[in-house]
Formats: C-alpha cells, sequence, structure tokens
C-alpha cells in the first residue's frame, strides 16, 4: 500500500534539445514547458516506483503546473515532488521546480497506479 509523504527529487541540466524552439512550444532558447511537464512526471513516477508491487506502474493522468520563470541553456533545473493524496489507485503529488535563480515552477500532478499486463491488453484491443 503505498502512502502520502513519500518524496521525490530529479535534477538535469538544460540542453538545447529541452528549449522552447526545439520541442516547438516557443520561439526562444530556454527551459520548454512540455519539458518542465515531463521533468514533473519523471520525479513523481520514480519517486513511487519502489513502493509498487510487481508487475505495476503508473501512468500520468492530471498535470496543473505553472512555469514561473525561464532557465536558459546549460542551467540546472530540479524537481521535488511530494504524494501528498492517496485514493485507491490515484496518487496525487505536489510538486516545486527550480533553477539555481529560485523557483520556476510549482503545481501538482496526479497518476493512477495500473496493473501493466491489464493496461497493455486494453492498449492492443483499441489497434
Amino acid at each position: 500500500m503505498i502512502e502520502t509523504g513519500i518524496k521525490g527529487h530529479r535534477e538535469q541540466i538544460v540542453t538545447p534539445e529541452m528549449s522552447a524552439a526545439r520541442v516547438g512550444s516557443g520561439l526562444v532558447d530556454v527551459f520548454a514547458t512540455p519539458m518542465l511537464v515531463a521533468l514533473v512526471e519523471q520525479t513523481c513516477y520514480e519517486s513511487v516506483l519502489p513502493h509498487l508491487d510487481e508487475g505495476q506502474g503508473t501512468v500520468g493522468t492530471l498535470v496543473n503546473v505553472s512555469h514561473l520563470s525561464a532557465t536558459p541553456i546549460g542551467r540546472r533545473v530540479w524537481c521535488d515532488s511530494e504524494l501528498t493524496d492517496v485514493d485507491r489507485r490515484r496518487l496525487v503529488f505536489t510538486i516545486k521546480a527550480y533553477d539555481d535563480a529560485g523557483l520556476i515552477g510549482e503545481g501538482t500532478h496526479e497518476r493512477f497506479v495500473i496493473d501493466t499486463a491489464k493496461f497493455m491488453d486494453k492498449l492492443k484491443a483499441k489497434s
């Protein structure tokens, strides 16, 4: 059983491939909002992975994140997450993201615990 209070942390260096201009979310060479969302999802997913039963995984279902400040290429960014609500298979995380100058993003992220084999079977049925 997964319980609230699980914390996550992930950091990375912003590369040109992570820029808004490169991923198509803008015209400038700064850390793209879609890449911030990916960082949030990775941080939350990795934080609960050791607490899942064999054969389980999680999928992201909701992201509500404000991107508050731009980060230049070459800078370090990181995300801290905390699991703040568990409702059966639904997991809700509170996140804050930073660069060396301070807070760059904050919000919540929701994931659901899945049985990976059953999930993939349902997906195959859609094909």
